[in-house]
C-alpha cells in the first residue's frame, strides 16, 4: 500500500462517521431513547427566517437620548450631593446634550462646587463659573469619549434587554444581532404571532435587589408552603463542563429594597490578589444610602439580584457597604462577569428603541423557497455527474465521490457548529458543487497532459495533483476571503450565504486535494489497475 494512504483513509472515513453523527437528528424523525449525552448531538441543522417564515425587525436605538438620561441621573445625582454637604445653589439642569449646569449665589460656594466637580467627575470638563444675570453659572461638560462610550453601552443594553424578551417568549434560534453603530437587526423563525412578539420586545426590563428568606429551606420550599410575603424565583445555572442547564430556587422576600434605576454602572474587574475577575457596581447617591443601610441591617444574609423575575446572583452580604460601590464575586469566567455586568447594566432600556424595517415572512413561502432551492440542487447535481462521467469517465465518477462527501461533509459541519440554514445557503452549496468539480477538472486536465508527455499512470497522477495544488489552492483562498468579507460586513441571509461557502471552501479543498486522490493511490498502488480512465 502507497505510504500514507491508510492514515489518509482513516481520515475521510473519520470525517464521514461524525458528519452522519451530527446529520442523524436531522434525518432520522424520532431518536431513540438512549441518544443522549454529550457524545450524542440532539440539535437539528436549523432553517433560516427566509426558510421557516416569521419577522425580520431592524430596530434603531435612539442614543442621544441615552446620553440625555445619563446627564439627567448626573443632575439628580449632584442635587443630593449639594444639600448633603450643605452647599447652597440655585438650580441644577441639563442643557442640551452634552452638559450639567449649576446655577450658584456666590463666588465661595462656586469654588467649593467646582473643586467638588473636578474630584467628583474627572472625566468631565468643567468650565469656569461665568456671571449670568446676578448668579455664577458653573458648567460640567461631558468629552466626546464620554459620549461616544455611552452611546455605545446603551446599544449593548438594549440588545441584553431585548435577547431578555425574545428567550421568555420562547422562540427558537433567534437571530439578535448589532447592525453599525445605533441599529439592532433581530431575526424570529417561526413565529405565529408578530404582534405580541414586537409588543414584548418593546417591553421594559426591570432590575431588582431582594433580601433571601433565610427562614425558610430553599430547596424544598413550594408556592403553597412559603410565607405570604414571600416568593419563589429561579436561577439559571449552566455546567461549565458539560453546558447542561440546571435551575436552583430560591425564597425571596416580595418587598423589593434597591431598584435597578439606582443603578450608575457595572463593570468587569479584576481581584489582585487571586486575579479574578468579578463585577463592580455603583449606585447614585440615593441608592448608595439604601445599599448602605440595608446592607449595615443583614449582615451575613443573601441579597438577590433579580432581572425580570429571574435571579442573576445571590451574594453573602460580607460587612457593611458605604460610599455606593460593591462587588459580585463568584466562580465567574471573564465572559461569565462581562455578561452579568451588562444584565446589570441593562434593567431597563436606557433610550427608546425605534423599529424602522418590519418583515414578516410566511412559512407558505419559505416552504416553497426550500422547494425551489432543492429542486435547482438536485438539478445541478444531475447535470455535473453527467457531464463529469461523460467526459471524464471513470475519473469522472471519482470526482464526483468526492462532490458527494462535500456535501455530507458540509452539511454535518452546518450542523455541528449550529449555523442557520438559509436560501442563499443553499445557493452556496449548489455554487460549492461546481467549485468541487471544478478543482477536479483542473486536477484531470494536468493529468492528461502528463500522459500525453508518455509518463506513466502513477507518475501522470502525482504530477497532476502537484501542479494543480498551487491553482486550486489559489482561487479557494481568494473565495475564502470574500465570505469572510461577506461574513464581517453582510447581515441576515447574506452570512448564511458567506457560513455555507467558508465551510465549503475548506472543506473542498481536503475532498479535492486528499479524497479523491486516496482511490487513484489506492488502486494503482495495489496493481488493481494498469492505467487511468480519464
Amino acid at each position: 500500500m502507497p505510504k500514507g494512504l491508510t492514515w489518509r483513509i482513516s481520515l475521510i472515513i473519520l470525517f464521514l462517521l461524525t458528519s452522519l453523527l451530527y446529520l442523524t437528528p436531522t434525518l432520522v424523525p424520532s431518536l431513540p431513547s438512549w441518544w443522549k449525552g454529550p457524545f450524542f448531538p440532539t440539535e437539528k441543522i436549523n432553517l433560516g427566517l427566509d426558510l421557516q417564515g416569521g419577522i425580520h425587525l431592524v430596530m434603531e436605538v435612539d442614543t442621544p437620548k441615552a446620553v440625555e438620561g445619563q446627564l439627567d441621573l448626573i443632575s439628580t445625582d449632584l442635587e443630593d450631593t449639594l444639600n448633603s454637604k450643605n452647599l447652597r445653589f440655585k438650580k441644577v439642569s441639563r442643557l442640551g446634550g452634552d452638559r450639567v449646569a449649576v446655577v450658584l449665589f456666590d463666588k465661595g460656594t462656586a469654588d467649593e462646587v467646582q473643586k467638588l466637580l473636578k474630584e467628583k467627575y474627572p472625566r468631565f470638563q468643567v468650565q469656569a463659573p461665568f456671571d449670568e444675570g446676578g448668579f455664577l453659572n458653573l458648567q460640567l461638560r461631558m468629552g466626546e469619549t464620554e459620549i461616544e462610550s455611552i452611546k455605545d453601552k446603551a446599544v449593548q443594553q438594549a440588545l441584553e434587554t431585548i435577547r431578555n424578551r425574545i428567550d421568555q417568549f420562547g422562540v427558537s434560534e433567534p437571530s439578535i444581532q448589532r447592525e453599525g453603530k445605533q441599529n439592532i437587526v433581530v431575526q424570529l423563525p417561526g413565529i405565529s404571532d408578530p404582534k405580541r412578539a414586537i409588543e414584548l420586545i418593546g417591553r421594559t426590563a426591570r432590575l431588582e435587589f431582594k433580601m433571601v428568606d433565610e427562614n425558610v429551606n430553599q430547596e424544598t420550599a413550594t408556592p403553597g408552603s412559603i410565607p405570604e410575603g414571600d416568593e419563589i424565583l429561579t436561577e439559571r445555572l449552566v455546567d461549565p463542563d458539560t453546558g447542561a442547564v440546571s435551575q436552583r430556587q430560591y425564597v425571596l422576600q416580595k418587598k423589593t429594597l434597591i431598584t435597578g434605576d439606582l443603578l450608575t454602572d457595572a463593570q468587569v474587574q479584576i481581584e489582585s490578589q487571586y486575579n479574578r475577575p468579578y463585577v463592580g457596581i455603583e449606585f447614585n447617591s440615593v441608592g448608595a444610602r439604601l445599599f448602605d443601610q440595608v446592607t449595615a441591617a443583614n449582615v451575613g444574609k443573601r441579597f438577590a439580584i433579580v432581572l425580570d423575575g429571574n435571579v442573576y446572583s445571590a451574594p453573602v452580604i460580607r460587612e457593611r457597604i458605604s460610599g455606593g460601590k460593591a462587588q459580585i464575586s463568584g466562580s465567574f469566567t471573564e465572559k461569565e462577569a462581562s455578561d452579568l455586568a451588562i444584565v446589570l447594566r441593562a434593567g431597563a432600556l436606557p433610550a427608546p428603541v425605534n423599529i424602522i424595517q418590519n418583515i414578516t415572512v410566511g412559512p407558505s413561502l419559505g416552504q416553497d423557497s426550500i422547494n425551489k432551492g432543492l429542486f435547482a440542487g438536485l438539478v445541478g447535481i444531475l447535470l455535473v455527474v453527467c457531464f463529469m462521467v461523460f467526459y471524464y469517465k471513470l475519473s469522472g465518477m471519482v470526482a464526483n465521490l468526492g462532490m458527494a462527501l462535500n456535501v455530507v461533509y458540509l452539511m454535518g459541519a452546518l450542523s455541528a457548529f449550529g449555523a442557520a440554514l438559509t436560501l442563499p445557503g443553499i445557493a452556496a452549496i449548489v455554487l460549492l458543487i461546481g467549485m468541487s468539480v471544478d478543482a477536479n477538472v483542473l486536477i484531470f486536465e494536468r493529468i492528461r497532459e502528463e500522459l500525453r508527455l508518455g509518463k506513466t499512470p502513477k507518475a501522470a497522477l502525482d504530477s497532476g495533483y502537484d501542479k494543480a495544488f498551487l491553482t486550486i489552492m489559489d482561487s479557494h483562498v481568494t473565495t475564502l476571503i470574500t465570505a469572510a468579507v461577506l461574513f464581517q460586513f453582510g447581515t441576515g441571509p447574506v452570512k448564511g450565504f458567506a457560513v455555507s461557502l467558508s465551510l465549503g471552501v475548506i472543506i473542498n479543498l481536503f475532498t479535492a486535494l486528499i479524497g479523491t486522490k486516496v482511490v487513484f493511490d489506492y488502486f494503482l498502488g495495489r496493481g488493481r489497475a494498469s492505467k487511468i480512465s480519464i
